[in-house]
């Protein structure tokens, strides 16, 4: 069974970390920023403790002595979904002053999988610098762009279009995208 580490920062779009917490298969670790839960209650009405059945174990943020913030603690991948650009820059620069930044130095060092679902738009040269550097370093950058070629008929599927993605990158079984045999003949 996979092993993820889950982690949601203040960006908007809360609704993507909602749906992957949800939906990802295996056993999964939150850790909630202070924004986040913010975010969470105004874009949604949401608690974090609405998402505690969903995960083995919710974590807060400034909660260093969680067992994340050593590499002995390994798991197959760390998502952050969404990823503000403020959280982006600080692992770019090895800022690792809360548990999602330390978590997230501890997989780099570590060389475990970690997914940026990054939340901003447009770009600023810097966050794209920061972007290229943790790509470099064999980080996944998957900005929050939702695929429309399979019609999304409301915001829940554009959502779970995005999850799909997500989902295959991490090789889960079942995801994918809306393209289906025979559609390309």
């Amino acid at each position: 069974m996979a092993r993820y580490l889950i982690g949601m920062t203040g960006a908007s779009g809360a609704i993507h970390g909602v749906d992957f917490v949800k939906r990802c298969p295996g056993e999964k670790f939150l850790v909630m920023s202070d924004w986040a839960r913010q975010v969470l209650l105004t874009e949604h009405g949401l608690k974090s403790s609405d998402l505690e059945p969903h995960v083995k174990k919710v974590f807060r943020d400034d909660d260093l002595a969680a067992p994340f913030s050593s590499g002995s603690n390994r798991y197959d991948a760390f998502v952050i979904v969404p990823c503000s650009v403020s959280t982006l820059g600080k692992i770019a620069a090895g800022i690792s002053d809360t548990l999602i930044t330390r978590a997230a130095a501890v997989a780099l060092k570590e060389r475990m999988r970690l997914v940026l679902c990054v939340r901003e738009t447009p770009l600023s040269s810097i966050a794209l610098e920061n972007c290229l550097k943790l790509s470099r370093e064999g980080v996944v950058i998957m900005p929050l762009s939702p695929p429309w070629y399979g019609n999304p008929k409301d915001l829940d599927q554009l959502v779970g279009g995005f999850t799909d993605k997500l989902l295959a990158l991490l090789g889960e079984a079942g995801a994918g995208s809306a393209w289906r045999e025979g559609e390309l003949e």
